[in-house]
């Protein structure tokens, strides 16, 4: 062992030894318990940044971990490789977007390999490679001929300059990002995935998801958003139409005044062929882009359609409206309107002088719709026959008379929507449909399967390759003549099965082999960031069922436990520049001075200049303040950078990136391996001799076995790993210390040396794995198994008891374990200290704290 610890030297050694023996290619392995852990894989955009390194650290902390524990572990790893991102980096570097991509993917695999992760590569995948997306499209297809799946005219983001269509993402304040011309909203076919078909499953089965976060679990309940209310339907005058609407405050319909519709409505459709006013602003509301999200603050702007619907219960003509606060994409694109009873409502007809009928008051409380609208429940009154119900009974009423008419009934509707998967962008998996001569709509054949995505293309940036080249859309099938589909999936289709094809690699019979796959499934535990709550986690799980629906797997949810890692913080610095911009500078080249508290007073660039400290923020490449990993692993090396981001906080929570606190982590295993050094270079450490053992050596050894079992703890149920880093540290500190005399010093420190490295290993697994061998143990730490505790070593021959006169410390006493009060109380009272301030006083009380403290009351 060599005396100093050179981790350029250790780190390149161990991995190339890593990889020799395959250590971490998983195989299944019947009668002994698996263990799946997967870190949601990157997509490949050139460089690893600290949010990578923080995400893949926890999840080779868990893998190392429960190898420990002698389980078979698998944790593969792939690549999110198509995707809009890689187009525009193409278009920018006059390139295409497979070389770049596959470049990227060599560079950032060669990054995480320095990291030293214990991945699988032997299951490596690339959602852009035709062995991966052929089984999606083959699935897709299957799904489509059991009615999954369908075609539906939807609405997009249409740059008319351009002829194409845009992302959400390309759309920058309301104009194309490339060419800055205004976005319109076009309606075109689009393909969909059933996933409301799977609603009720998607809710229901979150009680198996105990290992979930319970924000996760609310986010997708809130976003599936299941509600019971009454579908009711609305005639329209004069005229033989009918809508629909849904509402889930049907004791309310009595106070209906208005009726709003989307612009994308039929009705305002058909209102506004002879009304150029009403099309103007039809097509203001078509084209102007609202999230859900902010349609609560924004201005509630209409417009009467010259159309009145008839209301279903009392016959009464009520005007229609075309409203931007009714999206088409959401329920039926009709709303009714009950102004009394919806602050929304209120607004609305307020400003547009439109009748305001209050229909429910409070039980106990005189009814005030001065101001606003009231909108909790109540008691009915101004609705006839329903006058005197109460919120239920209405409802119940209401709906029994709506149903007896022919006009309604209780329903239950959900706020999620079927899953739009049509993309019109170039790099994404084609979608394996076509369209025959006559129209008709048919499948890919299973044997024509893939639907390869041409490589060599030349991107002009606006049309994609295969929209353009009509040679590739032209094809032939069961003799007729037919175009492929030219849209391409959306990624989050490759994003929500990738984890079962881990289980199965080079399978060329199916999407899985489904003995290997149900060996493996589900996954024991998935890390990610929560901001992937509503998007990837529910279609994975909604993935999951339908694969398990096909007969591939045999479970109802794709994971048992959920972590979400949170997001990596950095200083961020800046001076204004000569033309007034915010320059950024990023912090590995600024020089910084701070107060006695470890404030920053001052920070200088590497010119001299003084910089604005913004203080610390998401690492971006906007602000210049990310982080290189390989930086920091080529200057302090990949065990420290694993160590600082694992203890520098727990790892749900932010993380604050310090360079001090990494030379800190750097610091503590120079540490370890020197006091490892030391102890390895007297020689073979004798056999422990439990039965000689001193106090204080007992004292030591109930510290170490103590620190195995919370570093257990915190590490399998727990999960906090900066408390467990915590313990070993403060272990160390006590080993240090230790005096080295006899024998059993000797051995003790040899003991606790072993521990500390397989506690260790999760972390470091470098440095553990070389002084696991300098020690003296055979074999490797990689096969090795998690120390166990000794029970016996945790009882306690003696206790420390705290002895306090009136509540002031007076005196600390060693005593038996099994001292009783009276037995602590007489070596109190003979301990000078204590008489001293109880000699000649009334000793009024006695307080006594078992194991702990002794407090004499006296006056």
């Amino acid at each position: 062992m060599q005396e100093q610890y050179n981790p350029a030297q250790i780190e390149p050694q161990v991995q190339q030894h890593w990889q020799e023996q395959q250590t971490f290619v998983a195989k299944e392995i019947e009668g002994k318990e698996k263990f799946y852990c997967l870190s949601m894989f990157p997509y490949p955009s050139g460089h690893l940044h600290m949010g990578h390194v923080r995400n893949y650290t926890i999840g080779d902390v868990v893998s190392r971990y429960q190898r420990l524990q002698g389980k078979n572990v698998m944790q593969p790893f792939g690549w999110d490789a198509f995707g809009l991102p890689a187009e525009n980096a193409a278009i920018k570097n006059k390139t295409a977007p497979a070389p770049w991509t596959y470049e990227n993917i060599d560079y950032m695999k060669g990054q995480l390999n320095l990291l030293g992760f214990g991945f699988d590569w032997s299951r490596e995948l690339a959602t852009c490679k035709p062995d991966y997306y052929r089984w999606e499209q083959w699935f897709f297809t299957e799904l489509y001929n059991k009615g999954l799946v369908y075609k539906k005219t939807a609405s997009v983001n249409w740059c008319d300059n351009d002829q194409t269509v845009l992302a959400n993402e390309q759309v920058v304040d309301g104009c194309c990002w490339r060419c800055d011309s205004p976005v319109i909203q076009k309606e075109i076919p689009q393909w969909f995935v059933r996933i409301t078909d799977y609603a009720d499953q998607l809710l229901a089965d979150m009680d198996q998801l105990d290992g979930w976060p319970e924000m996760v679990k609310t986010m997708q309940r809130n976003w599936i958003g299941r509600s019971e209310g009454v579908e009711m339907t609305f005639a329209v005058a004069d005229m033989d139409e009918k809508f629909d609407i849904y509402t889930t405050r049907p004791d309310t319909v009595m106070g209906v005044t208005y009726v709003g519709i989307a612009a994308g409505h039929p009705l305002a459709e058909l209102a506004a062929q002879n009304n150029p006013e009403l099309a103007a602003f039809v097509d203001e509301c078509k084209n102007t882009k609202v999230a859900e999200a902010e349609m609560a603050t924004m201005e509630k702007k209409g417009m009467a359609t010259g159309l009145y619907a008839i209301h279903p219960l009392n016959g009464k003509k009520v005007p229609i409206f075309v409203a931007n606060f009714v999206l088409m994409g959401y329920g039926t694109g009709a709303v009714m309107a009950v102004p009394a009873h919806d602050q929304r409502d209120y607004e609305f007809a307020t400003k547009y002088g439109i009748d305001i009928t209050p229909v429910i008051k409070p039980v106990d409380a005189e009814l005030d719709i001065s101001t606003e609208a009231y909108t909790d429940k109540g008691v009915l009154f101004n609705s006839g026959e329903f006058d005197g119900l109460e919120f239920q009974q209405a409802v119940d009423a209401i709906a029994a008379k709506l149903e007896a008419d022919g006009n309604g009934s209780k329903t239950t509707n959900f706020r999620l929507r079927d899953w739009g998967v049509s993309r019109q962008r170039y790099w994404g998996a084609p979608i394996p449909m076509a369209t025959l001569e006559n129209g008709e709509t048919v499948t890919i054949p299973a044997e024509d399967l893939p639907v390869v995505l041409p490589e060599d293309v030349v991107m002009d940036g606006v049309t994609s390759p295969i929209k353009a080249d009509r040679k590739w859309s032209e094809i032939t099938i069961n003799g007729q003549k037919a175009w492929r589909e030219t849209d391409t999936f959306d990624t989050f289709m490759e994003s929500s099965w990738y984890y079962a094809r881990y289980t199965s690699p080079g399978c060329d019979t199916g999407m899985v082999d489904p003995a290997r796959a149900n060996h493996w499934l589900p996954v024991d535990q998935y890390i990610g960031g929560i901001e992937h709550a509503n998007m990837h986690l529910l279609y994975f799980r909604f993935f999951h069922k339908l694969l398990r629906d096909a007969g591939l797997v045999d479970s109802d949810e794709p994971a048992k436990r959920l972590l979400c890692q949170g997001m990596v913080l950095a200083d961020a610095f800046y001076y204004v520049g000569d033309n007034g911009q915010r320059v950024w500078v990023s912090p590995v080249d600024v020089t910084l001075e701070r107060d006695g508290k470890g404030a920053i007073i001052k920070a200088l660039d590497a010119d001299g200049r003084e910089l604005i400290h913004t203080g610390m923020t998401k690492m971006s490449k906007s602000k210049n303040n990310g982080i290189d990993p390989q930086l920091m692993v080529d200057k302090y090396g990949a065990d420290t950078v694993r160590l600082f981001t694992m203890f520098a906080a727990p790892p749900e929570m932010t993380l604050e990136w310090q360079e001090s606190g990494v030379e800190g982590a750097h610091r503590f295993i120079k540490r370890l391996w020197k006091l490892a050094f030391e102890h390895s270079s007297k020689g073979i450490a004798p056999a422990l001799d439990k039965a000689s053992l001193t106090n204080d050596q007992k004292t030591l050894r109930r510290a170490v076995h103590q620190t195995i079992a919370k570093v257990n703890d915190d590490f399998g149920r727990r999960q906090t790993f900066n408390t467990a880093i915590a313990a070993v540290m403060e272990l160390m500190n006590k080993l240090a210390k230790a005096p080295q005399e006899s024998d059993n010093d000797r051995a003790l420190l040899q003991e606790a040396l072993d521990a500390v490295t397989l506690m260790l290993y999760p972390i470091i697994p470098h440095t553990s794995y070389a002084l696991y061998n300098a020690l003296g143990n055979e074999g490797d730490v990689d096969t090795a198994l998690w120390p166990a505790v000794d029970e016996a070593a945790l009882v306690e021959d003696e206790k420390l008891i705290i002895v306090q006169v009136n509540g002031k410390l007076r005196a600390r006493l060693t005593v038996a374990a099994d001292a009783d009060k009276d037995a602590v109380e007489a070596l109190a009272m003979a301990d000078e200290n204590v008489t001293k301030f109880t000699d000649e006083k009334t000793i009024r009380k006695v307080i006594y704290v078992p194991g702990k403290l002794l407090n004499i009351v006296a006056n």
